[in-house]
């Protein structure tokens, strides 16, 4: 299941549109800031899936009956470029768990490159629903190595991954190796540089949220 967020008109596309556009991007904040709301849009589309239970609310004047979910995700993201992303959906599921993930880009004299992980830190995901946020999904390589590592390590109930922007091979990559997986992304791009940006895409989303890597 893959679903878009821009196939639907909805203010998340405003968002979308800050993202990409190169003079509204040098404001950081206000970079960092769409990510945040993109997150919190994709939070609730994926809250629609969970499992639910009735919950008895004592007000002021009686009580009143409300459908709570019955267990919260765990929320998880690849730094550093999926920090102001993962926040939203921090937001809206602000009971939830955080797993966070390091890993980088080996480039080759060829100019292939391979993902190496260096550490994941979190919470047990053990018959969890697991959501795994990253801004930018590209090749797919750093997602599916991820998930397959914390896969082997847990038995997770639900795997969600969310991406502000996704490249069709990434999408394509990311269904052959976890077919199980449920996709929510706000924009497909078709293209892909020699280097693996996507295009049109936005630049780099670290650099523009947190300022040029040394």
């Amino acid at each position: 299941m893959v679903f878009i967020l821009n196939k639907i008109n909805t203010i998340g596309n405003q968002f979308l549109a800050e993202l990409r556009d190169a003079s509204i991007q040098q404001d950081k904040a206000r970079f960092r800031n769409n990510q945040e709301k993109l997150g919190q849009i994709l939070a609730y589309e994926i809250s629609k899936t969970l499992n639910y239970t009735a919950k008895e609310v004592q007000t002021p004047l009686g009580t009143a009956n409300v459908n709570v979910p019955a267990d919260q995700p765990v929320l998880g993201t690849i730094l550093r470029a999926g920090l102001p992303f993962h926040q939203g959906f921090m937001n809206y599921f602000d009971q939830s768990c955080s797993a966070f993930i390091t890993a980088c880009r080996k480039v080759k004299k060829s100019g292939s490159f391979s993902i190496e992980i260096d550490r994941i830190t979190g919470p047990s995901l053990e018959n969890k629903t697991f959501i795994l946020c990253d801004t930018m999904l590209a090749t797919g390589q750093s997602i599916v190595q991820v998930s397959k590592e914390l896969t082997a390590q847990y038995a997770i109930k639900d795997l969600h991954i969310a991406a502000i922007i996704a490249s069709s091979e990434g999408i394509t990559h990311v269904r052959a190796n976890l077919p199980k997986a449920k996709l929510w992304v706000c924009a497909v791009d078709d293209e892909m540089t020699s280097k693996a940006y996507i295009v049109p895409g936005l630049g780099d989303a670290g650099d523009l949220a947190f300022g040029e890597k040394i």
